[in-house]
């Protein structure tokens, strides 16, 4: 059983930071690159990269625009996003009421 349940684990949310930019994501409509930085205390190649695996994925959505001549990068969690996140704490929840 235990087997079972560690396979529905998505691996994408295995590292500490995607987890945390994914409960972030969860609970915000949309977050600027530099909020995610701050909240996170992640530097900016560390938070860039494991952002563009979450985009690779399809689980967050870039959006880029200009605030006055400011370059303004936010990020949202797509649908599939917000599922595989969900199915994730799902299996996690799971895991650990089986474990007890």
């Amino acid at each position: 059983m235990t087997n079972d349940l560690l396979a529905r684990f998505n691996k994408a949310f295995e590292s500490k930071a995607r987890l945390s930019i994914m409960s972030v994501l969860m609970v915000n409509d949309a977050v600027s690159f530099n909020e995610l930085k701050e909240l996170l205390g992640l530097t900016d190649g560390n938070l860039a990269t494991h952002l563009r695996a979450l985009e690779e994925q399809g689980y967050v959505l870039v959006q880029k625009q200009f605030v006055g001549r400011k370059p303004n990068t936010t990020y949202l969690a797509t649908e599939a996003g917000k599922q595989a996140f969900a199915d994730h704490l799902n299996a996690l929840e799971a895991f650990i009421r089986g474990a007890v």
